[in-house]
């Protein structure tokens, strides 16, 4: 950390002033965080609290996050730009956020420059860029998760289909934004998502291969967990809420708000899934040659036989980041380092005690389709706590920009304050068409 080098009574500096001065010219520090949404302003919030942090810079970033980085007008995706910008600006550090750039290999291209990240490289990031991929390591080493197939002729999906059980949950092979997985509790749903997927061509090249799997039931858990490829330290766990409306209602979306941590995941429950998911997990992504490093996501579901694995994701979750990072306690850079270092064995990672809540409020209409550029108004006093996922400024003024709009977080010592908390903030916070759910850790507390 900087330590305070101002020359006492204002005469010149003392030795051991000096020292300090040359320390803090050699620990000063220029991060750079790849993305623009919620996730990357809370993971920017936390960054910032490193007194050796001199400049974050968020490419893109967003109207929002401005105030706490300089936001780059270079898009997630734009990899040779990324590079570019960060070479020219001395970046000592990067955290690349986002899945899209993960699997395109922003680690990789900028690591070749010399630029440590945190973040898996490529060939890591499939865990998550390729469900079917995921699914064949799964099976291969014995990690628990759903029955499945899968296809890449739909007429053999279609045909499959016929004496598959119902309800049966369809998943294209590729990204798609968080929305690429499809419940269908009717057959005729069913074959319309293989449709929708294959033929329609509803989430792109995504929807080449799909995965057809067998339905799970049971308490839904998303635990996030750092690792340097040898150890694994997981965060406190979470409840997302992906229904668009009150109740579980309504389309999937990128998620609607969450809880931490967990009621549902005990501390017998979280050994074993140490014992069963996530060490076997990174110890198989080693056999392969793909170690992980980085933020692994685990979406689990806490079934009649145990925890079984419905997704991997290859870095922080959206809305999850933003409820588990304010309760983290450690110095959040100092994590991220360590697990590029392969020194995380030795690296505190603490959280307390407390509970937290966020809120997601959206523009009406999301996921479908939405006005923006509405003007919002932030009071100062909650600021702290928002977490802004999609906004511009234009005019001196925060403008609407996305369909999920901003996170509203509160930590306290009880998940009913949480909430509460978080409610009145959300009262305080105005654009037209807001949108949000009245029942974000409903189901938690239903389970005390």
């Amino acid at each position: 950390m900087a330590t305070s080098s101002s020359p006492t009574f204002g005469g010149p500096p003392s030795p051991l002033e000096k020292a300090n001065l040359e320390l803090e010219k050699y620990i000063t520090m220029k991060i750079m965080v790849v993305g623009g949404g919620g996730r990357e302003h809370a993971i920017i919030k936390k960054i910032k609290e490193n007194k050796s942090v001199e400049k974050i810079y968020a490419l893109p970033g967003n109207g929002g996050i401005a105030a706490d980085a300089e936001c780059v007008d270079i898009g997630a995706k734009d990899i040779e730009r990324i590079v570019d910008f960060a070479v020219a600006n001395g970046i000592d550090y990067a955290v690349v956020a986002p899945d899209d750039p993960l699997v395109l290999g922003c680690v990789d291209a900028l690591e070749e420059k010399g630029i440590p990240c945190f973040g898996p490289r490529a060939n890591a990031a499939i865990i998550e860029g390729s469900k079917v991929f995921s699914k064949n390591l799964m099976k291969k080493y014995g990690i628990p998760t759903a029955a499945y197939e899968v296809f890449d002729d739909m007429e053999a999906a279609l045909k499959y289909l016929e004496s598959a059980p119902i309800p049966t949950v369809i998943k294209a092979d590729g990204l798609a934004l968080g929305k690429g997985v499809i419940i269908a509790t009717t057959l005729d749903e069913a074959k319309q998502a293989v449709i929708s997927m294959m033929q329609d061509k509803q989430f792109g090249s995504s929807g080449d291969h799909i995965v057809i799997e067998e339905f799970l039931s049971g308490p839904e858990v998303s635990v996030l967990a750092f690792t340097d490829g040898k150890v694994v330290k997981p965060m406190v766990s979470s409840m997302d809420h992906k229904r668009a409306g009150d109740n579980d209602t309504g389309l999937n979306t990128g998620g609607m708000g969450t809880v931490a941590p967990n009621p549902y995941y005990t501390a017998d429950i979280a050994k074993e899934c140490m014992e069963t998911i996530f060490k076997p997990t990174v110890d198989a992504m080693n056999k392969e040659s793909r170690t992980f490093k980085g933020c692994l996501y685990f979406g689990l579901m806490l079934t009649e036989n145990g925890p079984k694995v419905i997704e991997y994701n290859c870095r922080f979750g959206d809305p999850e980041t933003q409820v588990v990072l304010p309760l983290l306690e450690s110095d959040l850079l100092t994590v991220m380092q360590a697990t590029t270092n392969g020194t995380l064995a030795e690296t505190e990672v603490k959280f307390g005690d407390g509970h937290a809540c966020c809120v997601i409020m959206a523009s009406a209409g999301y996921p479908q389709s939405y006005e923006k550029g509405f003007e919002m108004t932030i009071p100062e006093d909650i600021a702290p706590d928002v977490y802004v996922a999609g906004a511009k400024t234009a005019d001196g003024k925060l403008l609407t920009n996305g369909g999920r709009v901003l996170g509203v977080t509160s930590v306290c010592d009880s998940l009913e304050e949480a909430i509460k908390a978080s409610y009145a903030k959300v009262e305080k916070i105005h654009f037209d068409n807001k949108y949000y759910r009245h029942d974000i850790g409903k189901r938690a507390l239903a389970a005390k």
